[in-house]
């Protein structure tokens, strides 16, 4: 959950999409809503009774401001209801990315406002592919993040609003639909 939890799926633990209770769950980056470094592991007592002192370590461990920041920022993500506005906003945008009919996109894929497009490979060479058009999209003023060579990856603050999302389907599609 260090990528995925804390609403960025639309929920506030992406495995609340599958409806199971893992025996642990590693919380980061999120946590402090960007502020400080910290971490978490949630688990119930008969895991936790397990790790004694001295058998683990953390890097971002027992920094009562950091502890106290986080505290705030999981108020703030129940108070702003940001896991609805993830899980609204993100179908804004895969609706959006479906309805272009861009002929580079073969594929619209995600949950909440983690999300990412698959690029036609067969397009790789003519238009540079996905890094080109990540390139392309940063001179428009969207930032996207290519991985895995023919995936785009979109993660908008989950504080975007029905505005802002049009904006960036509007660059979206200025460069996705030549």
């Amino acid at each position: 959950e260090v990528q995925t939890g804390l609403c960025r799926t639309g929920k506030l633990l992406a495995v609340n999409h599958e409806n199971v209770k893992p025996d642990i769950v590693c919380l980061g980056k999120a946590l402090s809503g960007g502020t400080l470094p910290i971490s978490a592991v949630l688990a119930d007592n008969h895991v936790m009774d397990v790790i004694t002192p001295g058998t683990h370590g953390s890097t971002y461990g027992g920094n009562p401001l950091a502890c106290r920041v986080a505290m705030e920022s999981l108020q703030v993500l129940e108070d702003e209801d940001l896991a609805g506005n993830s899980q609204k906003q993100g179908e804004v945008l895969r609706n959006g990315l479906k309805s272009m009919n861009s002929p580079f996109i073969t594929e619209v894929r995600g949950k909440g406002l983690l999300n990412a497009i698959e690029i036609d490979e067969s397009k790789q060479d003519v238009h540079g592919g996905a890094w080109n058009l990540c390139l392309q999209l940063a001179e428009n003023g969207l930032l996207a993040k290519p991985t895995h060579g023919n995936i785009i990856r979109f993660a908008p603050p989950l504080i975007i609003d029905y505005q802002q999302m049009e904006e960036c389907l509007s660059i979206l599609e200025k460069v996705l639909v030549p």
